[in-house]
């Protein structure tokens, strides 16, 4: 069985300027700390983060906004960290809007392979600038697109060490969904266990989706 488990070393080569990265969290609630600090020491830049938010300054992906290491975001908010909005307003970082429940859904078709979604929510609003229209029993719908990732990064309670995960309470949210959407999966674990002692009806994110492990230093 291949070991799943890596170094902040090994994480570090896996970054590269100018890639996608989904991750997880919700106001910096399920994003996995000790990774979005390794991205920050590895000096990356022109990254294109997609996730539900940017968090706060000083947590969440904040850190990686305020170090200038993004381009651009894809979110549903920027409202709770102003250095998101003092970059986007001084046109140094390219902050793409999303409802977020179509960004929910945007990242889902990107792993299950569609190819979009029908869907009303912003017809008639900014939303839909720039987008296909289609009318459908006289309903207008906007035409969404899949958005995949080169890497997604996501916080785990608990792994075993074939990569099958659970997750805390509220820090599930977006992590089961972008750990479909990304050629590489990165879990950051509180505790790693052997196989077979985590009930197979309390698994949410199978190993099949799972490449690396990181339980950071000691």
């Amino acid at each position: 069985m291949k070991n799943k488990i890596i170094d902040a070393s090994y994480f570090r080569s896996l970054l590269k300027d100018g890639m996608t990265i989904m991750f997880g969290g919700f106001m910096g609630v399920g994003t996995p700390d000790l990774l979005v600090k390794e991205i920050m020491k590895s000096g990356v830049t022109d990254l294109t983060l997609i996730g539900n938010d940017t968090a706060f300054p000083d947590t969440g992906v904040g850190p990686l906004i305020a170090n200038g290491q993004v381009k651009k975001v894809i979110v549903s908010h920027i409202g709770t960290n102003p250095e998101t909005g003092k970059r986007m307003i001084a046109e140094t970082l390219d902050v793409e809007l999303v409802p977020q429940g179509t960004l929910a859904e945007r990242i889902r078709s990107g792993g299950a392979g569609l190819g979009g979604f029908l869907t009303p929510t912003g017809v008639g609003t900014v939303v839909e600038e720039n987008k296909q229209k289609i009318t459908l029993d006289n309903t207008t719908y906007l035409l969404e697109l899949p958005l995949k990732a080169d890497l997604a990064i996501i916080q785990a309670s608990i792994a075993d060490t074939r990569g099958n995960l659970i997750y805390h309470l509220t820090a599930r949210n977006f992590n089961p969904l972008i750990a479909l959407a990304a050629d590489n999966v990165v879990a950051q674990c509180e505790q790693v266990i052997p196989v077979g002692q985590l009930a197979p009806e309390c698994i949410v994110t199978p190993a099949a989706l799972v490449d690396h492990l990181y339980v950071g230093e000691k």
